[in-house]
C-alpha cells in the first residue's frame, strides 16, 4: 500500500470510521479519497471549462461560464449579490463578472418585478445560446469519458455522484476548508 494511502487507511480506522464502517469499507474510503485527489488536480486545472471556453466563446475567462451557469441555481430572480453568493465571491467581484457579462451582450439587467428599485439580471438570447451550447459539448465530453460504461454503471454511479455532491454541499454551504463545520468532522465533536 503506497505511504499515502496507508495513511489515509490509518486515519480512516479510527475509532470513528470503525464505528460504523466495515474493514473493507474503510479501505473502499481510503480508496476515495486518493481519486478525489487525482480529481482535484484536474478539476484544479478546469479540463472541460478551459476547452469549452477555448472552442466555444474564447473572449470570456472560466469565471464567466461559472457566473452564467450559477444562474441556474437561483431561485426566483437573479440579482448580482445572489450570484455572487451561489459562486462564493466577494459582491464587487461578482458585480465586475456580471459587467463584463453585460458588455459582452450575455446578460441584461432588467428592472425588478417585486421591486422596481432594485435590478435584476437575465440571461440574453446570445447567452441561453451560449449556454445551449456548452451543456452540448460538455455533454458530449462526458460522454467520451463514459464510453464502455453499461447502462446499469451510468445509472448507479449517477445516483451515487449526485447523493455524494449533495452531501457535500449539505456540509459545506457557503464555506471554507476551516470553517466549524469542517472542524466537527475531522474531529468528531
Amino acid at each position: 500500500m503506497p505511504g499515502y494511502t496507508a495513511l489515509l487507511f490509518s486515519f480512516a480506522m479510527t475509532k470513528t470510521v470503525t464505528e460504523e464502517h466495515s474493514i473493507q469499507a474503510a479501505a473502499d474510503i481510503a480508496h476515495i479519497s486518493e481519486v478525489m485527489g487525482r480529481m482535484r488536480l484536474l478539476i484544479g486545472r478546469r479540463v472541460i471549462s478551459r476547452t469549452l471556453v477555448d472552442n466555444l466563446a474564447p473572449s470570456l475567462e472560466i469565471s464567466h461560464l461559472d457566473a452564467l451557469r450559477a444562474m441556474n441555481r437561483i431561485d426566483g430572480e437573479v440579482t448580482v449579490g445572489a450570484i455572487a453568493d451561489v459562486m462564493r465571491l466577494d459582491p464587487s467581484r461578482g458585480s465586475r463578472l456580471v459587467a463584463e457579462l453585460v458588455t459582452q451582450g450575455l446578460l441584461r439587467r432588467d428592472a425588478s418585478q417585486a421591486d422596481g428599485r432594485r435590478s435584476i439580471v437575465v440571461r440574453t438570447e446570445l447567452g441561453d445560446q451560449l449556454m445551449a451550447q456548452v451543456d452540448a459539448t460538455k455533454r458530449r465530453l462526458l460522454a467520451s469519458m463514459l464510453d464502455g460504461w453499461t447502462e446499469d454503471e451510468l445509472n448507479v454511479f449517477a445516483g451515487l455522484f449526485d447523493k455524494f455532491v449533495s452531501k457535500f454541499e449539505e456540509t459545506y454551504p457557503n464555506e471554507k476548508a476551516g470553517s466549524p463545520s469542517a472542524a466537527r468532522i475531522l474531529t468528531g465533536a
